[in-house]
């Protein structure tokens, strides 16, 4: 690897990569930056490895139109120092930033907040192992670090008391805080070595 692999990407570099997810090169129903970041966050907390195939697939749902091998190279290169970068400050005890507020109220022009979008690409990478999430010998506390991410993606509204947390507008946003916290506590629960 180089020294760019564990490098932070300029703002010019984010906003090449966010026009790229943008573009039609890539499927309507691929994630943004802030989903990207909330993929990626679940896949270095995930207790099973997640493989490069796994992850991208998942950000561009699909494969996306390539304009040339050096655009290839050069949008995977990105990707992939966001990825380590992220790794870097979970395995560091940092508290990762998020690329969004942390609030479950949208913006005037957003239907959904930021971290609700960020909420359901974390889930979605919960999801590729979800057995593995959840199937840990602290069930229970996975269940309960989960909660505010599972509430703030608005995915399980159908569960009654889901709802009725995400309709209360104080717990929600009160929720909504923790979560930078709360991604350090699950990574340290499936990775910190056992005492």
């Amino acid at each position: 690897m180089n020294a760019l692999t564990h490098a932070e990407l300029s703002d010019a570099e984010l906003d090449e990569l966010e026009d790229f997810l943008y573009s039609d090169a890539v499927s309507e129903d691929s994630l943004d930056l802030v989903g990207v970041h909330g993929l990626f966050t679940a896949c270095n907390i995930s207790p099973k490895a997640v493989t490069e195939q796994e992850w991208s697939e998942l950000v561009f749902d699909g494969d996306p139109l390539w304009e040339s091998q050096d655009q290839h190279d050069r949008i995977m290169e990105m990707l992939r120092r966001l990825y380590q970068m992220i790794n870097s400050n979970l395995y560091s005890d940092q508290e990762i930033d998020l690329p969004c507020e942390l609030t479950l109220v949208p913006e005037e022009d957003e239907e959904i907040a930021s971290l609700t979008w960020w909420s359901q690409a974390f889930m979605e990478g919960v999801f590729m192992n979800e057995e593995a999430w959840f199937g840990h010998q602290a069930e229970e506390t996975v269940a309960e670090l989960m909660l505010p991410m599972m509430v703030a993606s608005e995915l399980f509204l159908e569960d009654k008391e889901m709802a009725a947390m995400r309709k209360d507008t104080k717990l929600s946003e009160e929720m909504a805080g923790q979560i930078p916290d709360l991604l350090i506590d699950l990574y340290l629960l499936f990775h910190a070595p056992k005492k």
